[in-house]
């Protein structure tokens, strides 16, 4: 917070402003490069104009419009399919060439993968379609997206999609099940909280 405030010597000892000073030194360097430039830019630009006012959504479109992005690449999970293609849709309507990829794409079984039964959603099943970002990637590659945004990927598949995508990645929504895809919750939830730490809940369940 004192960096926040612009006095980073009141900083404690053991901050990394003081820990990695050279860290520091060499970040801000590197915001000369000519891609962080462009793309710091342009996120000053969406805080400042739309902030408090703009959806994630509009700041999403407005974000790809300031860097003159007319690829955007969609990789969404088969469970937010729907969101993905109304995405898609407001996207086109705003003038985007849009390319949308569900996970499943490809139809890997998962024991194909050498994912074990008991790792499956259905252990009992001979065929399990596997979830496939790698090739997320690689489509939204091949259709020369510059700005590729997750729907919903399941964690480990959203870093393998970030990790194989050329373009810049952004996510749109976070996959959480018991949520409503709002992670944050559990962060304000003591029922959350105690339940991801293992403590017993203030308040029981009713008999």
């Amino acid at each position: 917070m004192v960096c926040h405030l612009g006095h980073p010597e009141d900083a404690q000892p053991n901050c990394p402003v003081k820990t990695y000073p050279e860290v520091y030194a060499k970040s801000k360097g590197r915001y000369s490069e000519e891609d962080a430039k462009k793309l710091m830019l342009a996120a000053a630009y969406v805080e400042s104009t739309g902030y408090m006012k703009w959806t994630r959504v509009q700041e999403l479109a407005e974000f790809a419009k300031f860097l003159d992005v007319k690829n955007i690449g969609i990789a969404s999970c088969v469970g937010l399919q729907q969101e993905g293609s109304i995405l898609a849709r407001v996207l086109e309507e705003l003038g985007f060439n849009v390319t949308h990829v569900c996970c499943k794409t490809g139809s890997f079984n998962k024991e194909e993968l050498r994912i074990p039964r008991e790792y499956k959603l259905r252990p009992e099943a001979e065929f399990e379609a596997a979830c496939n970002p790698i090739a997320q990637a690689e489509i939204c590659n091949k259709e020369k997206t510059e700005l590729n945004v997750i729907v919903g990927l399941c964690i480990g598949h959203d870093i393998l999609f970030s990790k194989s995508s050329e373009a810049p990645v952004t996510t749109l929504i976070v996959k959480d099940r018991v949520t409503g895809h709002n992670p944050a919750a559990s962060l304000y939830s003591s029922y959350h909280r105690a339940k991801i730490l293992g403590k017993p809940s203030r308040y029981p369940p009713a008999k």
